[in-house]
């Protein structure tokens, strides 16, 4: 009998935890479009809609004439229930798109909040997120000096926590905190905005030892779109 009911969601929200659980390793490949059909007894658009979504998360990778590859079940994948902020975007039908605006190694002040994080050497890492073509997250993400020789192509292409996991940095945790900020003229000019105000966030993402893996901040123009977090009952 034909489950009516079933939308993309729930589709993606199962193959996503047969991926967790290990009945679709990494490197595997997913069952066909008709397999998955069969198996859910849905339709070939909620199929590809709910492997859209797996993609991007980035959990896996379609190729045409190849299938569907299972990409990760890292750690970062499923360290909580609340969907990231992007992803809520995207499922919102938002425009997100994403801008390496820098790359380069940095000294750190033995006074900078990330040296007490990272040491003396770190990359850092600037990005620009684009909602629906206005300038919307300046990101500066502090790394490991471990990734030094990471190239810009790299960063444009792949997405931070999976270059982080190909070198061998394990995430088991994230640590947020929120504040209201006054926005500089800098921030004011790379956002392209005349706000006064916007939301800051700073993460620490903690390795498998309890060391500071990642130091990121990021400035949010709330006046364009409020920060959301959603999280599963």
């Amino acid at each position: 009998m034909r489950r009516k009911s079933v939308l993309y969601l729930d589709v993606a929200d199962q193959i996503k935890s047969d991926i967790m659980n290990g009945t679709y390793p990494v490197g595997s490949l997913l069952p066909t479009e008709a397999e998955l059909e069969q198996l859910f007894d849905v339709s070939k658009i909620t199929v590809r809609r709910a492997i859209e979504l797996l993609s991007s998360e980035e959990l896996v990778e379609k190729k045409s004439g190849k299938g569907t590859t299972v990409l990760s079940n890292r750690p970062y994948n499923k360290l909580s229930k609340a969907g990231t902020f992007t992803e809520y975007l995207n499922e919102s039908g938002q425009k997100v798109a994403k801008k390496i605006l820098n790359l380069e190694k940095v000294t750190l002040a033995p006074d900078s909040p990330v040296y007490q994080s990272l040491g003396e050497h770190a990359v850092k890492v600037s990005r620009l997120y684009i909602l629906d073509e206005q300038p919307y997250i300046y990101f500066n993400y502090f790394l490991p000096s471990s990734l030094a020789d990471v190239s810009l192509e790299d960063f444009e292409k792949e997405s931070l926590y999976r270059l982080m996991d190909q070198h061998g940095i394990e995430i088991i945790k994230f640590e947020d905190s929120f504040q209201t900020i006054e926005l500089t003229k800098q921030q004011q000019e790379i956002l392209a905005t005349s706000e006064k105000n916007g939301l800051k966030r700073i993460r620490k993402s903690i390795g498998l030892s309890g060391e500071i893996v990642e130091f990121s901040e990021a400035i949010y123009n709330t006046a364009l779109y409020p920060y959301v977090i959603e999280y599963e009952a």
